[in-house]
């Protein structure tokens, strides 16, 4: 079992919740070129976990394979995928297609994109409604605006007439957001839903996320890079680099005491708030893309404590001293030298 996961036994031994999503070696490819690689997770209701990563490191293309938005070329294989007990994995595409918007809302990373520019808010969001909710014209109407007023965009009957250009940044992200819960979905995936968004406005999606998430009891997937949304939102935590996953751990264990070498780098890159003009610590090198991912641990060009065990043989995810796991040889070294 993933430790990403709710545990099965909570505090003072009491059973956690039952996963509502689970993921069992996950990998995509295109065409024989591999871009996930045995990806394994688990998520329960009310729960959030973050998947976080530099670009490059397969996050987003591993939530588009949840929900089979891969674009055309790409092959997804998983061992299982359920969604409250619902097998995915083998699930027709016309089942599919009634679970996307209805079961599982996805807010996708940058909502001009997103959007149909030609199109206007309201009949983007009725059509959704109409189609899963099965409701007439004019209550779907209803419905979208009432859904508006919920993401907190004002004046919503009028909004429900302009087109996206006319809505700023956060506006459109909210509207995303309300496309995405019109139909209360079990599961929202966030893919970087904060991106491009000043320090105000993101503040204000993630309280927006998470009362949304407490009211509708969902199980959310974040997407992110960002380290700083991550511990303001995420309880549990899966670190992906090239394509794997090196570390995972609950969220308040992941950041008081990371353990992969690359999840220390993360978080040192970090600027602490209590210093002036602090001097960022940057790791070295960049996301090898998968045409050039080196034998062995994939990190171990980037690693400071490298060394020839590390080139020879994928390390597996093990059971880590924080109680989370993580995929690294020389963890004993990495520890050891902390505690010097």
């Amino acid at each position: 079992m993933s430790v990403a996961a709710v545990r099965e036994d909570g505090p003072r031994g009491e059973a956690g919740p039952a996963p509502l999503l689970k993921v069992r070696d996950l990998s995509v490819s295109f065409g024989r070129l591999t871009v996930v690689d045995g990806v394994s997770f688990e998520v329960a209701e009310g729960r959030t976990l973050a998947i976080v990563g530099e670009s490059g490191c397969g996050k987003s293309v591993s939530a588009l394979a949840l929900t089979r938005l891969l674009p055309r070329g790409a092959r997804a294989d998983v061992s299982e995928l359920t969604l409250a007990g619902e097998d995915l994995a083998n699930a027709s595409e016309q089942r599919m297609e009634a679970l996307r918007g209805s079961a599982i809302g996805m807010i996708f990373q940058e909502p001009m994109t997103a959007l149909n520019p030609v199109i206007t808010i309201g009949t983007q969001i009725v059509e959704t409604l109409m189609r899963h909710e099965r409701l007439p014209r004019r209550a779907a109407r209803e419905r979208a605006q009432n859904l508006l007023t919920r993401v907190g965009i004002p004046d919503a009957a009028q909004r429900l007439d302009e087109y996206p250009h006319q809505l700023s940044g956060g506006m459109r992200q909210r509207v995303m957001i309300a496309i995405a819960i019109a139909c209360g979905p079990k599961l929202l995936i966030a893919d970087e839903p904060t991106t491009a968004l000043d320090v105000t406005i993101q503040a204000q999606i993630l309280e927006l996320l998470r009362t949304l998430q407490a009211e509708l009891g969902m199980a959310l997937v974040l997407i992110t890079h960002d380290l700083g949304v991550v511990s303001a939102v995420a309880d549990d935590v899966v670190v992906m680099y090239a394509g794997r996953i090196v570390e995972e751990a609950p969220a308040e264990t992941l950041f008081r005491k990371p353990c992969h070498p690359y999840t220390r780098g993360l978080i040192a890159s970090l600027p602490p708030a209590d210093a002036d003009l602090p001097r960022l610590q940057a790791i070295p090198g960049i996301v090898p893309p998968p045409s050039a991912w080196p034998p062995g641990c994939r990190f171990a060009p980037r690693c400071a404590y490298a060394a020839d065990v590390c080139r020879s043989a994928m390390p597996p995810l093990a059971p880590a001293p924080s109680g989370g796991r993580a995929a690294c040889v020389r963890l004993d070294v990495v520890l050891a030298e902390e505690m010097a």
